[in-house]
């Protein structure tokens, strides 16, 4: 047994695309879904039904989102004290991972990467009872990994300027964090030698989605590949991220 988790931007809400939205994400043919920019839950609701998910979650003007083809034993939205984003946790029924799901703040600037280590820190004081457990995190981290390369003459005008107003240099610090945590980048560690870039998805050139796991759960996640059906670009700006988590011998994990 294992459970397929996909991990999708759906940007704006995603109103007016559900069509191809819900195309994407039945090709995929996950167990849970985590969304980022979920902001309306109608949109959410009318996925559900599209893919035959029968249970789903998400608040108005929340970022994150879910919805799941197996009963949720628990889902809950944590916000803690010095975070400007909430953090969604999921545990599916019956099984022992735990899903944490992750949307830190945008734009590619000294500043702001400063808040998203901050928010990261947050997020990762708030699991740590967690943190020796079957779970990962995932989401759209809005930052880049250690060792990979922004190409900043391809951002937008506006963004460039602001990486020019911060120094021209961003020290890119979140995704360490992670790492130094006892986390492991599931997608590199996969794929040492592909790019993987997850946006934009009409001129990929930076990945900001992630899969982190524990180091000693790292053997139990038997599958992370960014997709790229043909529909995708008309359904949101960023590519989906499917895992695939394998069994915990132990049984599952508790509400």
């Amino acid at each position: 047994m294992s459970l397929r988790l996909l991990s999708y931007n759906i940007r704006y809400g995603g109103a007016g695309r559900e069509k191809p939205l819900a195309e994407v994400i039945g090709a995929a043919a996950p167990d849970l879904v985590v969304f980022q920019e979920a902001t309306r839950p109608v949109v959410i609701e009318a996925l559900a039904r599209a893919t035959g998910m029968a249970h789903w979650g998400a608040r108005a003007g929340e970022s994150l989102a879910y919805m799941s083809r197996l009963p949720v034993a628990h889902a809950g939205w944590h916000r803690p004290r010095v975070s400007r984003h909430a953090f969604l946790e999921v545990v599916p029924a019956g099984e022992a991972w735990r899903v944490f799901g992750v949307h830190l703040s945008a734009v590619h600037a000294a500043w702001t990467e400063q808040r998203r280590v901050f928010e990261l820190r947050a997020l990762l004081a708030s699991i740590r009872k967690h943190q020796h457990g079957p779970h990962v995190l995932v989401g759209d981290f809005n930052t880049v990994a250690p060792n990979e390369l922004l190409d900043v003459a391809r951002l937008p005008a506006r963004l460039r300027a602001l990486v020019w107003l911060s120094g021209g240099r961003i020290r890119w610090r979140t995704i360490q964090t992670v790492l130094a945590a006892g986390y492991t980048d599931i997608f590199r560690a996969r794929h040492p030698d592909t790019i993987g870039y997850t946006f934009p998805t009409w001129d990929p050139h930076v990945r900001l989605d992630y899969l982190f796991a524990p180091t000693s759960s790292v053997p139990r996640v038997v599958r992370c590949e960014v997709l790229r059906p043909e529909q995708a670009a008309k359904a949101s700006d960023h590519y989906p991220l499917l895992a695939e988590l394998g069994d915990i011998p132990g049984g599952p994990a508790a509400s």
